[in-house]
């Protein structure tokens, strides 16, 4: 079978400040890929560590990590737009609580990330894949929460968010389904005032979608 990836690669060209900063920024932001286990202690001394999974433009990702700068984000993604955009970000707001992966996160949680080395992951928009046919092809998926849940701390959190309510309902059901997993709500979770709201997401309420978060705690 044929392993899911956590994107799709799609055509972007980056702006020439998202091109300045990812030039400037990446070799000291970014995290390499490795196939073996690293010690994030190395990297975000003394911090709670959250890992973003397909951070897109990065809108989220930098105004929560300003928010928290005692917490250490690790943003994975692919697209090179969204990480120079995201670099630039941090530049304008001086943050240095946020390191970046530019690599399928599927591999990286596989054959990078350490056993309860994680406070919390977020997964926020994925892509729903809305034909049934390309259900599959979802990145959230039974075998996949369980392998990002060895990397998850007890008393850690999941947390995702969707636009799309027949894939929200089908996150409920997975999380739902992982005995490892408890539910601090009746069903879906209530929104998070501390996840800012992004274009993306604006985008999904101008076409009247509903916004479904699910957030789900490892057992202790």
């Amino acid at each position: 079978m044929k392993q899911i990836k956590s994107y799709v690669l799609r055509a972007g060209r980056m702006s020439p400040a998202q091109k300045k900063s990812y030039d400037e920024f990446f070799p000291k932001y970014s995290i390499e890929y490795k196939d073996h286990k690293i010690d994030l202690n190395n990297i975000f001394e003394q911090k709670k560590i959250v890992v973003e999974i397909g951070f897109g433009m990065g809108d989220a990702t930098w105004q929560i990590a300003k928010e928290n700068p005692d917490v250490g984000y690790i943003g994975i993604e692919v697209h090179t737009p969204g990480v120079g955009k995201l670099l630039h970000q941090m530049k304008s707001h001086n943050l240095s609580n946020i390191r970046v992966i530019e690599h399928d996160a599927v591999e990286v949680f596989n054959n990078m990330l350490e056993s309860e080395s994680l406070d919390g992951v977020h997964i926020f928009f994925p892509d729903p894949w809305p034909k049934k046919k390309h259900h599959k092809r979802r990145l959230i998926q039974v075998d996949f929460i369980n392998n990002i849940l060895k990397a998850v701390k007890p008393g850690g959190y999941i947390y995702a968010v969707t636009d799309w309510e027949e894939y929200a309902e089908h996150i409920l059901d997975v999380f739902e389904s992982i005995d490892s997993l408890e539910n601090p709500y009746n069903g879906f979770a209530t929104a998070q005032d501390w996840r800012p709201r992004t274009k993306f997401e604006n985008k999904g309420l101008d076409k009247n979608h509903k916004i479904n978060e699910v957030l789900f705690r490892k057992n202790s």
